[in-house]
This record gives C-alpha cells, structure tokens and sequence, in this order.
C-alpha cells in the first residue's frame, strides 16, 4: 500500500515539472457587465435600421384606411380675420302680420288653430258685423241712386239735345248723377278699407239678406298661425288682435354688437351662424345696423336674413355668428381638426417611417377651421389631418405598454 501511494506521488511531480508534457494554453474568459432586472426584461434592438423612437406610434397602411387617417403636406394658407357676437333668431317683420278685424263683430266660426299653414286669401275666421252690414247697405243704396241719377241725366240730355226740355233741368240732373257717383265711390272705398274685394263688392246685389252681417278675415299672406286670440261667441273689436301671422321661409339673425367691434362692422359683410343642435352652419350678409346703441345691453344691432326653407331657425333660438374682417396669409396653417392635447400641450402627429410621431407645436390666429402654426411644424412635411383621435388612443395603448405613462 506504501509502495503504490508513492509511486502516485511521483507521477504527480513528474506531470507538473516544466518541459515533460505538452500543455494547453489557458482560456480567456471576458469580464461580463452584471445584468439588471430592467435589461433582462428588454430585448436589444439586433440592427440600427430597425431602432424607432418609442413615442412613435406604429400603425400600418391597413390600419391608416380602418381608422380614417389622412396625410396632408403642410403648406402656406390664407386666414379669414373673424371675430365672435352672439345673436337671436326673429321672425322676418317684413312677413310678420298682426291681424285685427276691420269691423267689430261677433265671432261666428273660427277656421284655423295655432301651427296651421295657411295661404294669402284664406278664411281664417268669421264673424257677425252690424257696421259691416251698415256699410254694405250704404253701398247698395248709393248704387241704387247712381242708377236712377244716370237714366234721369240721359232722359234729360235727349231733350235738351232735341231742345225740348230746358237746360236747367239738364244740369239738374248732370249734377245730381255727379253726386251719387261721388257716394257711390265713398261706399265702395268705405269696403275696401275695411278689406273687401272689388270682386267681393260686385257679388253685394246677388246675395241674401241673412248675409249682410257676414265678414270673413282672410289671410294677407301665406304662411303659419303663431298666435290665435279669439274664440267662438266673442266679441271683437277694431283695435282686437285675433291672429298672428308669419311666413317663416326666411328669418331674422339679430346680432348683438358690442362697442369694441362697431368700428369693424358694416353693412354687406360676410356673417357664418352657428344655431347648434345639430341644425347646420348657414352664411348671410349684413344687411342692416343700427344707428342707436341700446342703453341696458350697450350694443348695438346687426342684421342678418337667412333663408329657412327647412324650418330648422325657430324664431327665439339664440346663435352664435362670426363676423369676416378681412384675410390674412400665413407660412403655415392646418385644420383646427389636425391638433390634439398630450399632457396639457398642443400636438400634432407627423408622419414617419414607421408610422406617426407626436411633436409639439405652438400655434397662432385661426378662422375656427385653419389655424396658423408658429412652431414645430414646416412647410412640405406631412401630418395627419384626420384621425388624430385614433392615433392619440394607439399613443396611449403604446405607453401605457412600455411605462412611459404619459398624462394626458
């Protein structure tokens, strides 16, 4: 056991000796960088031409189309200089009737209620009139009298021209047919005030008796009942008001102007109301303002006809209008549409190689749909001019993935 025990020992010496067999030399293992937590965690990008800059937002053409996105090339525009007043929608006065009986009467019949349309010379209601029977009774007689003046002036005038009857007698009766013409006329006119028609006067000598009392108030206009103040059995007087009238195929916009803007406001302007709810932008033009400041509101008012075929202006809606200036050209102008907030800041996504980039713009004077860019943006680069909010949800998305954890 002692004699294998050295003979191990010996071996050992001999292997380790210089020279007596040959050796490998020894490896070089590098030095690494300890790993942390975090770069466990990420994998490196393998090329450079692959790193993207993390705010990017990666989309593909596919989805460019699926949420409406559109690129457009930054470029010089031209500003409508604006400012903002606020209005009320009126009725056109200028087609606006309040309606009174021209006689006073008993209301007999009342054909039309609140909201009808009605059309000119329609019957709206009718009534019992003692004055008007009166009046239609002196028109009568007068008409009687002009006939029996016009024979007796004809019988006359033969004789005088046979020179039988004396010329006295002739002008007698050339006088007395001028006289019942001349009342005749002042009965018939007498109708009309009242608001009979020529042809409603010659149909007198055919009607019954029963109707004398019979007056009908008929529609000076076409266009819709907004007020009815008379019921069946009552009596009305001249001074009564029994309907109001409208045509509302166009409206007023009376605009409230404060006295900071009346050095800029004047007649034939371009005006773009905004009535809200869902009722679309319409374009008029100035066509009065007044000369008086009112003395509680301290404005003034502008004026603004619009056309309202569809019925969408109510009369009583309130409005906000802007009122064009003048033009202005800028470097660089995009639409309102195209700039969104990313933590308190105006942005705007630029389109990138992978897709779209946040930056952050500062911006100038805008006509509510361009506004200038004084900042962050040049002319030729493309943008998104639509589908800004779906970008902003995918920047979102992105960050929230990766921790940036931006506040919007």
């Amino acid at each position: 056991m002692k004699s294998n025990l050295a003979v191990t020992g010996l071996l050992f010496l001999i292997w380790g000796a210089p020279g007596c067999f040959p050796q490998e030399p020894p490896k070089v293992v590098p030095q690494q960088k300890p790993i942390s937590f975090m770069d466990a965690m990420s994998t490196p990008p393998t090329d450079q031409a692959d790193q993207v800059h993390p705010d990017d937002v990666h989309i593909t053409e596919a989805q460019m189309k699926e949420f409406g996105i559109v690129v457009k090339v930054a470029a010089a525009a031209t500003l409508s200089l604006e400012f903002q007043l606020p209005g009320e929608i009126v009725a056109n006065a200028d087609q606006l009737v309040h309606m009174v009986p021209s006689v006073p009467g008993i209301v007999r019949e009342v054909k039309k209620r609140i909201g009808d349309q009605v059309s000119a010379g329609e019957v709206l209601a009718i009534l019992d009139s003692r004055e008007l029977a009166a009046a239609k009774s002196k028109y009568l007689a007068s008409s009687a009298r002009v006939g029996l003046a016009q024979a007796t002036l004809v019988r006359e005038q033969n004789l005088w021209d046979k020179m039988i009857g004396s010329e006295q007698e002739y002008l007698e009766a050339k006088t007395a047919f001028e006289e019942t013409s001349i009342a005749l006329r002042d009965a018939k006119q007498a109708l009309h005030a009242i608001g009979l028609s020529e042809s409603d006067v010659q149909k007198f000598p055919d009607e019954p008796d029963t109707e004398l009392t019979r007056f009908e108030m008929r529609a000076p206009l076409a266009g819709e009942v907004l007020e009815r103040h008379l019921v069946r059995g009552e009596l009305l007087k001249e001074d009564s008001q029994a309907f109001v009238l409208a045509n509302l195929d166009t409206v007023w916009v009376n605009l409230a102007v404060y006295q900071k803007y009346l050095p800029s406001v004047q007649i034939g302007q371009t005006v773009r109301v905004f009535p809200g709810n869902g009722v679309k932008e319409q374009t008029g033009t100035i066509t009065y303002l007044s000369p008086i400041i009112d003395e509680q509101t301290r404005t003034a008012t502008a004026r603004v006809v619009l056309d309202n075929d569809d019925g969408q202006l109510r009369p009583g809606l309130f409005v906000s209008a802007v009122i064009l200036t003048g033009e202005l050209a800028v470097p660089v102008a995009i639409p309102k549409t195209a700039i969104t907030e990313i933590e308190g800041k105006k942005h705007i996504f630029i389109k990138s190689d992978h897709g779209f980039a946040p930056r952050e713009i500062r911006t100038g004077r805008s006509d509510g749909v361009l506004v200038e860019i004084t900042e962050g943006l040049s002319a030729d680069e493309g943008y998104a001019s639509e589908g800004v909010f779906s970008l902003k949800s995918e920047l979102l998305k992105e960050d929230f993935g990766s921790g940036h954890g931006h506040a919007h």
